[in-house]
């Protein structure tokens, strides 16, 4: 979903970040508050005043984001759901979750907590607006509160559209899971109002831009783009987690392990084991006793002209939750675990002992050949 992000600051326990296309956002509101918004709002004002008044609506955007986003996080930790971080990008913000809701109570709540945190705020905006105009009618502040009050209740309605990927989808999607009991019916439904829901807005931007609504064209058209992929994407995952679940990790693992030795240059590492055998994390051992793993990304941390001089020992990681996992574990898990550290290739480890190697590309294979295979039950 994202290009590179950021991260900003820590907020009740959660990391907040941005994607490098939230700069762009940013601009775009900022441009259009200080050009368009407030002008037409309060004009007679000088021009420095409309850039401040569109840097203030800006900031109060962003700071709605978080705060929604902070809404369905802080629920999600009251049911056990583990939230990675938060993260704005040019649509929005997500927060994003190591491991989808067990139970369609906890999905329903934590979906209904953003949109319900958004209307909260747009109440608060509405009494400072009251608030501050029986204090000073004329003040440009009070177009600001207008803005983020309108703003956060259109945030609020709009994610409850009942279409999949928006908080209104899932609070579909948890509705249908309870009273169906089943979770892949629940999910194709709302995933099917969403790509609905992405082909509309499509349309209608495709619409606006021929009538000479540009901006607006392809703003509606690229998140029609996004709506629509993003649920066609939650039913696709769905369907893997179904085809991995359960399959323990050591049914996938590799016991014939390329393992290097702490000893060894960097160069030599390089020369003879990562482009021999093209891995980007092997084992590192002495005397059949696992130290720890060495990766291509600690590699490109030295300086190739100090390859010679560096051992493979000194860039070495200890096993960790990070790098190792017993062989008991969930495969799903361990997809879950590579997304989330960027892994493609664990160790499996029991006691101490390196049992095998993990690969991304191991439990790809199999998910191609069970849905190839029982796609249809699954």
């Amino acid at each position: 979903m994202f290009t590179r992000s950021v991260t900003l600051f820590r907020l009740l326990g959660f990391e907040i970040k941005a994607d490098f296309t939230w700069i762009l956002l940013a601009i775009l509101i900022t441009w259009q508050l200080a050009t368009g918004y407030f002008p037409a709002r309060l004009p007679g004002l000088h021009e420095y005043v409309y850039w401040a008044l569109g840097l203030e609506g800006m900031i109060g955007i962003f700071g709605s984001i978080v705060v929604h986003e902070l809404g369905h996080s802080i629920v999600a930790r009251r049911y056990g759901i583990p939230i990675r971080d938060i993260t704005l990008f040019i649509f929005g913000g997500v927060a994003t979750m190591e491991e989808e809701p067990k139970r369609a109570r906890d999905e329903f709540y934590m979906a209904l907590a953003g949109p319900v945190t958004s209307g909260v705020v747009a109440l608060v905006m509405v009494g400072l607006d009251a608030l501050t105009h029986s204090l000073r009618p004329d003040a440009p502040v009070l177009a600001v509160f207008g803005y983020l009050a309108w703003m956060n209740a259109m945030l609020a309605g709009f994610n409850m559209i009942p279409a999949f990927p928006l908080d209104g989808g899932r609070v579909l999607r948890a509705i249908l899971w309870d009273w169906k009991k089943d979770l892949r019916l629940a999910t194709r439904v709302s995933s099917g109002l969403g790509s609905a829901l992405g082909l509309g807005l499509i349309f209608l931007g495709v619409f606006a831009f021929m009538n000479g609504a540009a901006i607006e064209g392809v703003w509606y058209f690229m998140i029609g783009l996004f709506v629509r992929n993003a649920s066609a994407m939650s039913y696709r995952q769905l369907v893997l987690r179904r085809a991995l679940e359960g399959e323990p990790i050591s049914r996938f693992m590799k016991t014939e392990v390329v393992s290097v030795q702490p000893n060894m240059p960097l160069h030599d590492f390089v020369e003879q084991i990562v482009y021999t055998h093209h891995h980007k994390l092997y084992p590192v051992m002495v005397g059949g006793r696992l130290m720890g793993s060495v990766s291509t990304r600690a590699v490109k941390s030295v300086p190739n002209d100090q390859w010679p001089r560096v051992s493979v020992g000194e860039i070495t990681e200890a096993c960790s939750d990070e790098n190792c996992v017993p062989p008991h574990m969930d495969a799903m898990q361990a997809l879950t675990l590579m997304s989330r550290t960027g892994r493609g290739r664990l160790l499996v480890v029991e006691n101490g002992e390196l049992l095998g190697v993990v690969s991304l590309k191991d439990l790809m294979e199999f998910l191609s050949l069970k849905v190839d295979l029982e796609g249809r039950r699954l």
